[in-house]
């Protein structure tokens, strides 16, 4: 085996805590996924690994995936694919084509790369045809496309978020993280087919946000944006004050950390715009 790889497997852990706020409950369990799968463990004729990611939204189920795909395969082999969009029984098609001549979205996700990660948003909203395909990709690890070809998905990872059970997560306020997973999990076995849910790898439960998390959240957000615009040239520094201010605009009990997303990146990204008019202005004959 690799040196190399199995050093840089013994640091995913590490780099998805580095990452990833306030789910450090479910880091090891999709690490594991990730290191079988990497090691050549899984069976060879089913994806490397496959995951369940259900909780409230903003809470970093697609933020691990990007981050742990990015980690392992570099950027741009993440392949997303919104559920929502695909809820009528003519979704088959656009997935895998509708003619002889198209290979569909998927067939041109796979056509990018030969190995990363699948992603499927909100799993539950997908029409049954589609969850049919499922069933097909994480049996037999490969699908067919309109043309006829046959794509072999060993390669990859396949990720399902899901909302399932959310509402009900976020009226237990006042109990054990224990016991709103196990409500969690029941209404997904209810709410999902069983043979679809035996065959995932692993389901597991994000937790809502607290304002400490979304903190956290906001600094590492900040910092990002800070190295992300410095690159570009423009150099921010950002004080105390502001930094509050950002946490008490961006916190959101309901949304988590996408609306503290948006509050950084466009007071940080303003700061920029009036920085570089102002200069414009005095270098203006």
């Amino acid at each position: 085996m690799n040196a190399p790889i199995i050093e840089k497997l013994k640091s995913l852990e590490i780099h998805l805590r580095q990452n990833i706020r306030g789910q450090n409950h479910v880091i090891p369990r999709i690490a594991s996924v990730l290191c079988r799968g990497e090691l050549g463990l899984a069976h060879p004729s089913r994806p490397r690994g496959s995951l369940l990611l259900v909780g409230p939204t903003g809470v970093g189920k697609t933020e691990i995936t990007n981050c742990f795909s990015e980690y392992l395969f570099g950027p741009s082999h993440l392949h997303r694919f919104d559920m929502s969009e695909f809820q009528n029984q003519s979704s088959v098609g656009l997935l895998l084509g509708q003619s002889l001549s198209e290979i569909g979205l998927l067939g041109m996700a796979l056509a990018k790369s030969e190995r990363g990660t699948l992603l499927f948003d909100e799993m539950e909203k997908a029409h049954p045809l589609v969850l049919d395909l499922f069933l097909q990709i994480l049996d037999a690890g490969r699908i067919t496309l309109a043309t006829g070809e046959t794509k072999n998905l060993s390669d990859y990872y396949v990720v399902f978020t899901s909302n399932i059970g959310s509402a009900e997560a976020m009226r237990m306020e006042n109990s054990t993280f224990a016991t709103i997973e196990r409500t969690v999990l029941r209404k997904v076995d209810q709410t999902l087919r069983p043979e679809l849910v035996a065959r995932i790898t692993d389901r597991l439960v994000f937790a809502r946000l607290s304002y400490e998390v979304q903190r956290e959240v906001c600094e590492l957000i900040v910092s990002r944006e800070v190295k992300r615009l410095g690159v570009m040239g423009h150099r921010l520094k950002i004080e105390p004050e502001t930094l509050e201010m950002l946490i008490r605009e961006g916190y959101d009990r309901t949304l988590g950390a996408r609306p503290m997303r948006n509050t950084v990146e466009r007071y940080m990204q303003n700061t920029v715009v009036k920085t570089v008019f102002q200069r414009n202005a005095m270098n203006s004959p």
